[in-house]
């Protein structure tokens, strides 16, 4: 009982330092399961509401995908089996500074009408790859021998180590290097934009969890402690927010199994669908 209270108080305390941290420089706003972020050495998985700070590391698997909202209005995206570090981030001064770094996957960086008059200095690191970011919208990918930065809207400047930046300022524009070498500027049409677009949003359907949601899905239950912490670790070690509620059923001690902040019962659901047969879950149940 004294590990599933600890693991209780950790829970809470996530959500609590999220109501404090209403105006923190980065929070998650959206997760598509499994995600981790790793601080300090030490990884569990990625939650909604969660704050982040510099020297945080996000983590995404196969088929999922994290949002990060910045407290200056600005939007971050990562896709499947990517690595999103926060270098720095800083909203002490009147300037919003942040430092991020795409070590592989796909990003989207997106600054929202409400942020778009507010001071800021945002740099973006790809692979080996710097962009300075004055503009609005941009997308870009990380991989070792193939890094595409594309801006969507407003300019950026964007340079490898050692060569001279370049400025993009027209809509559509992308910058790429292959095997180390930059290739020139060139322009993409909206088609390609598009299914680059897919690769960073959080997909209908797929069961996310959003900030907020209120529907819950318990995978499992069990009277005796260690098996219900048995699947609890191994769905945190997976990616997956599970949380252990004990519950009094009479005279007997029933602990569940569950992950929570799911916006609608359809992603209830689906999350259900995709864990059924997983980890020894036989019949989820859903609630909110």
């Amino acid at each position: 009982m004294k590990r599933i209270l600890y693991g209780l108080f950790l829970a809470a305390s996530f959500f609590s330092a999220a109501q404090a941290y209403a105006q923190a420089a980065a929070s998650v706003e959206g997760v598509q399961m499994p995600a981790w972020v790793e601080r300090n050495g030490r990884r569990t998985p990625l939650l909604p509401g969660m704050e982040l700070r510099a020297g945080d590391q996000i983590f995404t698997g196969a088929g999922s995908r994290a949002l990060v909202r910045l407290s200056e209005g600005s939007v971050v995206k990562l896709g499947e089996n990517g690595t999103l570090r926060f270098t720095q981030i800083d909203r002490s001064q009147e300037i919003f500074r942040a430092a991020l770094g795409v070590l592989q996957g796909a990003f989207r960086f997106t600054t929202e009408l409400v942020g778009q008059k507010r001071k800021r200095e945002v740099d973006i690191r790809v692979a080996q790859v710097t962009a300075g970011i004055r503009g609005t919208d941009l997308w870009g990918r990380g991989r070792k021998d193939n890094e595409v930065v594309c801006l969507i809207e407003g300019e950026i400047q964007v340079g490898a180590e050692g060569e001279s930046a370049q400025t993009l300022n027209q809509p559509l524009q992308f910058y790429r290097r292959v095997d180390a070498k930059t290739q020139p500027v060139g322009f993409i049409d909206a088609k390609q934009l598009a299914q680059w677009a897919q690769e960073t949003d959080i997909e209908e359907g797929k069961g996310a969890a959003r900030a907020g949601g209120r529907f819950s899905v318990a995978l499992a239950s069990a009277s005796d402690q260690q098996a219900a912490l048995g699947l609890y670790d191994e769905l945190r070690n997976a990616g997956y927010p599970a949380e252990i509620l004990p519950r009094k059923e009479g005279e007997q001690v029933l602990y569940v199994i569950r992950i929570r902040q799911l916006p609608t019962r359809a992603e209830a659901q689906a999350l259900a669908n995709s864990l059924k047969g997983k980890f020894g879950i036989t019949e989820p149940k859903i609630s909110g």
